[in-house]
């Protein structure tokens, strides 16, 4: 599929957001400034679990948390996760993943590529690709 603006990658994460169920882990690809982050606060809306303007890129965070503010939650959390900064194993244990992946939540990860992550959730991977200044190919593939 083809996003034409910001607007639309947000429009189409939210389609993708509410469609989820927990847990599932999402893996965003793409180049820096591919949009990882803009269809993020789209995944998160839809999903019910925070506002578009809620939802920053965890770049120097390397994690953020976003629920519904319900208690209890009605909503599944989602974890926003960037490993962009993250070089080794050892690094990538100091995040506590684990206690995270045992946790009924939706898990977006940017730059997955970096390390193999200890689940056996259901991923859907999506690939963001520039076409031009402000047109995104979206491709998405369920495991």
């Amino acid at each position: 599929m083809q996003s034409n603006s910001s607007d639309e990658t947000i429009s189409i994460g939210r389609e993708i957001g509410a469609s989820l169920g927990a847990p599932v882990l999402i893996l965003l690809t793409g180049e820096l400034g591919a949009g990882k982050t803009t269809l993020t606060k789209g995944i998160a809306s839809g999903a019910g679990a925070a506002q578009e303007e809620e939802i920053t890129s965890p770049t120097f965070t390397l994690i953020h948390k976003y629920t519904d503010g319900a208690k209890p939650a009605k909503r599944p959390a989602v974890y926003h996760i960037d490993l962009y900064r993250i070089e080794s194993r050892p690094d990538l244990e100091t995040l506590g993943l684990d206690d995270i992946f045992n946790e009924r939540v939706i898990v977006i990860v940017e730059w997955p590529e970096r390390l193999i992550l200890p689940t056996n959730w259901p991923m859907v991977q999506i690939k963001l690709e520039h076409v031009a200044e402000d047109v995104r190919k979206i491709t998405i593939r369920e495991d």
